[in-house]
Protein backbone atom coordinates (compact mmCIF):
# COMPACT_ATOMS: atom_id res chain seq x y z
CA UNK A 1 0.00 0.00 0.00
CA UNK A 2 1.45 2.93 -0.47
CA UNK A 3 1.30 6.21 1.83
CA UNK A 4 1.10 9.84 0.26
CA UNK A 5 2.29 12.40 2.75
CA UNK A 6 -0.08 15.77 2.09
CA UNK A 7 3.69 17.88 1.71
CA UNK A 8 4.18 15.03 -1.27
CA UNK A 9 0.74 16.16 -2.54
CA UNK A 10 1.24 20.04 -2.12
CA UNK A 11 5.20 19.72 -3.67
CA UNK A 12 2.94 17.72 -7.04
CA UNK A 13 -0.17 20.16 -7.50
CA UNK A 14 2.77 22.86 -7.08
CA UNK A 15 4.88 21.61 -10.33
CA UNK A 16 1.65 20.89 -12.16
CA UNK A 17 0.13 24.21 -11.99
CA UNK A 18 3.81 25.70 -12.89
CA UNK A 19 3.94 23.60 -15.50
CA UNK A 20 0.56 24.36 -17.29
CA UNK A 21 0.91 28.01 -16.70
CA UNK A 22 4.83 27.59 -18.14
CA UNK A 23 2.47 25.66 -21.35
CA UNK A 24 0.11 28.05 -21.83
CA UNK A 25 2.45 31.09 -21.80
CA UNK A 26 4.65 28.99 -24.62
CA UNK A 27 0.92 28.39 -26.45
CA UNK A 28 0.27 31.76 -25.97
CA UNK A 29 3.91 33.46 -27.13
CA UNK A 30 3.99 30.94 -30.13
CA UNK A 31 0.03 31.83 -31.77
CA UNK A 32 1.35 35.45 -31.08
CA UNK A 33 4.85 35.11 -32.96
CA UNK A 34 3.38 33.58 -35.77
CA UNK A 35 0.58 36.03 -36.37
CA UNK A 36 0.64 36.50 -40.19
CA UNK A 37 -1.44 39.63 -41.20
CA UNK A 38 -1.82 40.28 -44.67
CA UNK A 39 -4.93 41.95 -45.46
CA UNK A 40 -5.53 41.62 -49.57
CA UNK A 41 -8.78 43.74 -51.19
CA UNK A 42 -10.71 39.79 -51.29
CA UNK A 43 -9.91 39.67 -47.72
CA UNK A 44 -11.66 43.24 -46.72
CA UNK A 45 -14.42 42.53 -49.06
CA UNK A 46 -17.86 41.59 -47.86
CA UNK A 47 -19.01 37.89 -47.80
CA UNK A 48 -21.86 36.26 -50.05
CA UNK A 49 -24.62 36.87 -47.53
CA UNK A 50 -23.62 40.80 -47.49
CA UNK A 51 -22.01 40.82 -44.05
CA UNK A 52 -18.79 42.62 -43.50
CA UNK A 53 -16.23 40.92 -42.08
CA UNK A 54 -14.82 43.08 -39.46
CA UNK A 55 -17.80 43.78 -37.34
CA UNK A 56 -18.88 43.74 -34.14
CA UNK A 57 -19.07 40.18 -33.27
CA UNK A 58 -21.45 40.10 -30.41
CA UNK A 59 -24.60 41.15 -32.23
CA UNK A 60 -27.54 40.55 -30.54
CA UNK A 61 -29.83 37.83 -32.57
CA UNK A 62 -33.04 35.66 -32.00
CA UNK A 63 -33.54 33.16 -29.08
CA UNK A 64 -34.78 31.01 -31.69
CA UNK A 65 -31.67 30.04 -32.86
CA UNK A 66 -30.59 28.71 -29.25
CA UNK A 67 -34.53 26.37 -28.65
CA UNK A 68 -34.06 25.10 -32.23
CA UNK A 69 -30.52 23.92 -31.51
CA UNK A 70 -31.23 22.76 -27.68
CA UNK A 71 -34.47 20.65 -29.70
CA UNK A 72 -32.22 19.06 -31.98
CA UNK A 73 -29.92 17.81 -29.54
CA UNK A 74 -32.83 16.75 -27.33
CA UNK A 75 -35.12 14.84 -30.10
CA UNK A 76 -31.65 13.24 -31.58
CA UNK A 77 -30.47 11.60 -28.15
CA UNK A 78 -33.92 10.44 -27.77
CA UNK A 79 -34.49 9.05 -30.97
CA UNK A 80 -31.40 7.62 -31.40
CA UNK A 81 -31.16 6.06 -27.54
CA UNK A 82 -34.84 5.35 -27.06
CA UNK A 83 -35.34 3.63 -30.42
CA UNK A 84 -32.09 1.06 -30.03
CA UNK A 85 -33.47 0.14 -26.91
CA UNK A 86 -37.57 -0.46 -28.40
CA UNK A 87 -35.33 -3.01 -31.36
CA UNK A 88 -33.11 -4.57 -28.49
CA UNK A 89 -36.69 -5.69 -26.20
CA UNK A 90 -39.67 -5.61 -27.63
CA UNK A 91 -42.74 -5.00 -29.84
CA UNK A 92 -44.53 -3.48 -27.19
CA UNK A 93 -41.40 -1.14 -25.94
CA UNK A 94 -41.66 -0.33 -29.33
CA UNK A 95 -45.03 1.30 -28.94
CA UNK A 96 -44.14 3.12 -25.93
CA UNK A 97 -41.17 4.72 -27.65
CA UNK A 98 -43.21 5.99 -30.86
CA UNK A 99 -45.90 7.29 -28.23
CA UNK A 100 -43.39 9.09 -26.16
CA UNK A 101 -41.76 9.83 -29.24
CA UNK A 102 -44.67 11.39 -30.54
CA UNK A 103 -45.34 13.53 -27.19
CA UNK A 104 -42.51 15.04 -27.96
CA UNK A 105 -42.99 15.78 -30.78
CA UNK A 106 -46.13 17.47 -30.07
CA UNK A 107 -44.55 19.83 -27.28
CA UNK A 108 -42.47 20.67 -30.43
CA UNK A 109 -45.12 21.61 -32.21
CA UNK A 110 -46.73 23.47 -29.69
CA UNK A 111 -43.23 25.81 -28.71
Amino acid sequence: MVIVRANELIILLIVFICVSLLLISLLLLISFISIYSNFHEEKLSSYECGFQPFEDTRQKFDIKYYLVAILFIIFDLEIVTLFSLSQIFSLMALIWVSIFIFVLTLGFIYE
